[in-house]
């Protein structure tokens, strides 16, 4: 969700106005010209699930607060989330309304950035990142018994969490883990110690050093707790060396994700500042992750941030462009069919 004026921005090729409806329909069979989902409110990084077979989208909730724009996204002053639901692909885009607003967590402070759910123990979570009182970001949790909200927020961060972008995966075995964390205003830079660097505002500034990584755990049972300490998620090249910092076109940002295909472990995330999707696999849900490429290339606006689904038989991905404002900061959701090779690799996108 970062962003930065003193980088390359990204021209706005599109510019459309839509009338203010709920949710609008979409042919995914014409991949050159998928449409906003939903043209009522601004929704941006949408965390896609299928629950009891349909589609449950949970993303964030842009809004124009008037706050001037700088290099740690202030400006993404997000105060709440929605959630949507579709029966299909193409189908109608169903609001069901405030899952959970910044009032009623009590321990924050400022800046609802990209949730994702989960299902387990009879019970939906809401995995979210938030400024607390003292501007840091923490991951909160929230439950309920419906997909759909509304969730009721713990009255405390997860213990021992930080920084951005929570993606929670669920393997096959059962296990729950997490993967989360974004540099620059994201603040995973300011954790490279252990302790809480408000210094730090981008990265370490040593290209010619590994990558900062984004963090996995392991759940607890639960689901409202780590059950062990965070890890590093380790991305090497093709020759197995760290991907260093200095590359901007392959290191991770933020905005991780986890999938499953035939065995294997995808983990996806976007290079920020140069707004390409990229993803490693690995034969572990902890890696390391192999370099495999660029799957997606840049959207209209600064930020890119996705989801992966299969639904019925096929792949999709959910993401944000900003067809709808031109604005970087108001954004809107999509959904695109993600095709492979016939090794599992992932194809590349042109949006």
């Amino acid at each position: 969700m970062m962003i930065s004026y003193n980088r390359k921005l990204i021209s706005i090729l599109a510019w459309a106005s839509f009338s203010a409806v709920g949710g609008v329909c979409q042919n995914t069979t014409t991949p050159a010209s998928p449409k906003p989902l939903v043209t009522d409110l601004y929704t941006a990084d949408p965390s896609a699930h299928v629950f009891n077979g349909k589609i449950y989208i949970y993303p964030s909730h842009d809004i124009e607060a008037n706050v001037p724009q700088d290099d740690e996204g202030g400006h993404f002053d997000m105060r709440d989330y929605h959630v949507y639901s579709m029966d299909k692909i193409d189908g109608k885009v169903t609001d069901h309304g405030v899952a959970l607003d910044i009032k009623d967590v009590p321990w924050a402070g400022r800046q609802m950035w990209a949730p994702d759910a989960a299902y387990k123990n009879d019970t939906y979570y809401l995995y979210f990142p938030v400024k607390d009182k003292q501007d840091v970001f923490r991951i909160g949790v929230a439950t309920s018994k419906s997909p759909t909200g509304p969730f009721k927020a713990e009255p405390a961060p997860i213990p021992g969490s930080f920084s951005i972008d929570p993606a929670v995966f669920t393997d096959t075995d059962g296990t729950t883990y997490m993967y989360f964390g974004g540099i620059w205003g994201g603040q995973l830079q300011r954790w490279h110690t252990g302790e809480y660097n408000a210094s730090l505002k981008t990265d370490l500034g040593k290209d010619n050093e590994p990558a900062l990584s984004a963090k996995v755990v392991r759940m607890s049972n639960d689901m409202l707790t780590f059950a062990e300490p965070v890890r590093d998620v380790q991305i090497l090249d093709k020759n197995g060396k760290p991907l260093l910092a200095g590359d901007h076109d392959r290191r991770f940002f933020e905005g991780a994700w986890m999938h499953k295909y035939q065995g294997r472990y995808y983990f996806s995330y976007s290079t920020g500042d140069t707004h390409f999707l990229a993803y490693a696999t690995s034969d572990s849900p902890y890696g390391p992750f192999t370099y495999q490429g660029t799957f997606m290339e840049p959207v209209t606006g600064w930020t890119t941030h996705h989801s992966i689904i299969e639904f019925k038989g096929r792949w999709y991905i959910f993401y944000h462009d900003v067809e709808r404002s031109g604005k970087t900061h108001l954004r809107n959701i999509k959904v695109w069919e993600l095709k492979r090779k016939p090794d599992g690799s992932l194809e590349l996108i042109k949006p």
